[in-house]
């Protein structure tokens, strides 16, 4: 098997199950927490607020890119890769893979929680290796379907890295129900996530079983937001926008 099909095959078989890479990053935090210097992972606000934000950065980018592009597009599809159309504008029109941009901040969050530059410096070479290979089988996929206007766009456009020279505006509106139907359990995961990292901070800190208000209150309020938003998903058409 050639270079190329084996990196593709290799990033298929990744974006399948791209869902692991949360959880293994969740596990070994947690491990981290038991064994890190108790001094350095004390419980710090304005720390902890930046370390939110960052995530919050992320999520934001994700609920701007869905809010904007068509159905079967940018999707949370785990078995094949999918697409209708080539999006190209907007956001895609800034960097070809916004998305992946997203998640890095999302998870960069949490990975700052922990304070630890070696930590860091792990995570991005693992996320790098990671997204590379799902980067790669999916443009070989957009490639083969879109031919030469995918190739004009990625001459245009960098994978990751924001480029503004050719920013075109949207060519759908931005739609709030969209973005939220799209991205309701991502928002909650992420609450979740600081949640139980502050829990097993806490445990292994103090030997206590406790979550800070801070990350309790935003917990509570990310349940509450979830619990609306797949009432509105599952049992109502209120969210449903036509083409997206």
């Amino acid at each position: 098997m050639s270079l190329v099909h084996e990196l593709e095959k290799t990033g298929n078989w990744l974006f399948r199950r791209r869902s692991w890479l949360p959880v293994a990053v969740l596990v070994l935090a947690v491990v981290y927490l038991f064994i890190a210097n108790r001094s350095v992972i004390y419980f710090n606000y304005t720390w902890e607020i930046i370390c939110i934000l960052i995530s919050v950065a992320g999520e934001l980018l994700r609920s701007y890119t869905v809010g904007h592009v068509p159905r079967n597009t940018s999707g949370r599809n785990v078995t094949d890769q999918l697409a209708d159309e080539l999006n190209t504008t907007g956001i895609y029109s800034v960097v070809r893979h916004p998305l992946y941009v997203g998640n890095f901040l999302m998870w960069f969050g949490p990975v700052l929680f922990l304070r630890s530059v070696w930590c860091v410096i792990i995570f991005i070479l693992a996320y790098w290796i990671y997204y590379e290979r799902i980067i790669f089988a999916e443009e070989q996929y957009l490639r083969r379907k879109f031919g030469e206007a995918y190739d004009a766009w990625a001459l245009r456009v960098k994978a990751v890295i924001p480029g503004f020279r050719h920013c075109r505006k949207p060519d759908l509106p931005f739609s709030l129900k969209n973005a939220l139907k799209r991205e309701y359990n991502s928002i909650v995961n992420l609450f979740l996530v600081f949640a139980l990292l502050d829990l097993f901070r806490n445990i292994a800190v103090t030997g206590k079983v406790y979550i800070e208000p801070l990350y309790a209150t935003l917990l509570v309020a990310a349940i509450v937001f979830w619990s609306v938003i797949r009432y509105l998903v599952k049992r109502t058409k209120f969210l449903h926008v036509a083409g997206r």
